[in-house]
């Protein structure tokens, strides 16, 4: 599998962070866990339950030592986000989503969890997602 990277882009390759100083191509011979910088989420933005168990999994991939802890907990948030919708599409996605986690394809699964980030946006927000306000002190 071949990766091409901006300068200055991170990839995350069994927990180590390597960064390129220029337009570089690499190549991946064997089977590694990854996880490309434009598919990091930050901690801020695990608000919804379908983000949270991807932050989870996110952590799987980025931290080796702790992923036994963060599958436990990815486990449980499923269980959670299973019992709180009712979208046909949404719960297929997230039995999907538990077997690829089973097998130990996550970056398959935070793939499928991103295909679903805007129906669980529809469902959590029929109305629109509410403008996030700043306010001066």
């Amino acid at each position: 599998m071949n990766i091409t990277l901006r300068a200055g882009e991170r990839l995350y390759i069994n927990g180590a962070v390597i960064r390129v100083d220029r337009k570089a191509t690499i190549e991946l011979l064997n089977d590694v866990t990854f996880l490309l910088e434009n598919h990091v989420m930050q901690a801020a933005q695990a608000t919804t339950p379908l983000r949270q168990i991807y932050f989870a999994i996110q952590v799987m991939l980025m931290d080796p030592g702790t992923a036994a802890a963060a599958a436990a907990l990815s486990r449980r948030l499923m269980e959670s986000a299973q019992k709180a919708f009712d979208n046909p599409l949404i719960l297929a996605g997230l039995n999907t989503i538990a077997g690829q986690i089973e097998r130990g394809r996550n970056f398959e699964a935070l793939k499928a969890l991103r295909a679903l980030f805007p129906l669980e946006e529809r469902e959590m927000y029929p109305n629109g997602k509410p403008v996030e306000t700043s306010v001066a002190a």
